[in-house]
């Protein structure tokens, strides 16, 4: 493969038989994705959910329609209110018959100088961001921690999307930095605990994925000056992303647990 133009890799039914829950997954980035990645390699059903309800209801639609499952779900949900995580829990319990891998990827990023930001923007970015990710771990864990109690044996995993700006510096970017090294530190701690019940917890940590919120919203000089930092000279593609999503959701990554894969290094 061309590191510098990526072929999309095929399914190789990593997931053949799995059941899946996603959240922050409507839209184009890295969670729709990620659905469609675990779709491919051979989950039977899948929830999605996201905080806007009209993108949600277009995505669960358009993953019927590109990948052919039918037992595709939607369920709004802000990860930030207890009641709705809850609720999402539920609904993907019922609907799926049991959850086997849980993706956090809901997340929430400003950009403003640490002088000037004022605590509620903080706040917003590290409860969505880090206690959002805390409110689903917790939950899913209780839950197959219940089932593995009532005898089932598969055990379960959870994959948190973190960001290298976990480990590295960035102007203007504090309150988010500081809510995805929590992440990270999420997946370390809550993986010891999962581990007595068999359920495994891992972290990705993309540098640049370059998306189309992303190709909108920044200044064509800005993505061209960080893509030139970037190890291969260019963003990540989202489903590049995902596919090590995939891969920690798997079998092949059996042994690995408390660990955050980063997708790519830096120039110096």
């Amino acid at each position: 493969m061309d590191i510098h133009n990526p072929s999309y890799v095929e399914g190789h039914g990593l997931l053949k038989g799995r059941t899946v829950l996603i959240t922050a997954a409507a839209g184009a980035g890295i969670g729709f994705s990620a659905a469609t990645r675990c779709v491919e390699e051979g989950c039977r059903a899948i929830v999605i959910s996201d905080i806007h309800e009209g993108r949600l209801e277009k995505s669960v639609a358009k993953l019927k329609a590109e990948t052919g499952l039918q037992e595709v779900y939607g369920k709004t949900c802000n990860v930030a209110v207890e009641d709705e995580v809850q609720a999402l829990i539920t609904f993907a319990e019922e609907k799926l018959g049991g959850t086997d891998v849980l993706i956090n990827n809901a997340g929430l990023g400003t950009t403003k100088a640490l002088i000037d930001m004022e605590d509620d923007e903080w706040m917003k970015v590290i409860d969505v961001t880090l206690n959002g990710t805390m409110r689903m771990t917790r939950a899913m864990m209780r839950v197959m921690k219940t089932r593995r109690e009532a005898g089932n044996l598969t055990g379960g995993v959870i994959v948190n999307n973190a960001s290298v700006l976990g480990w590295r510096a960035q102007k203007e970017q504090s309150h988010y930095a500081a809510a995805k090294a929590g992440v990270m530190a999420l997946t370390r701690c809550a993986a010891l605990e999962a581990a007595d019940f068999g359920v495994r917890i891992n972290a990705v940590s993309p540098s640049l994925a370059v998306h189309p919120m992303l190709k909108k919203s920044a200044p064509p000089e800005l993505l061209a000056e960080l893509e030139g930092k970037e190890a291969y000279g260019r963003g990540a593609e989202v489903w590049e992303v995902a596919n090590i999503m995939v891969f920690l959701a798997s079998d092949y990554s059996s042994y690995l647990t408390g660990e955050t894969i980063s997708t790519s290094s830096q120039r110096g």
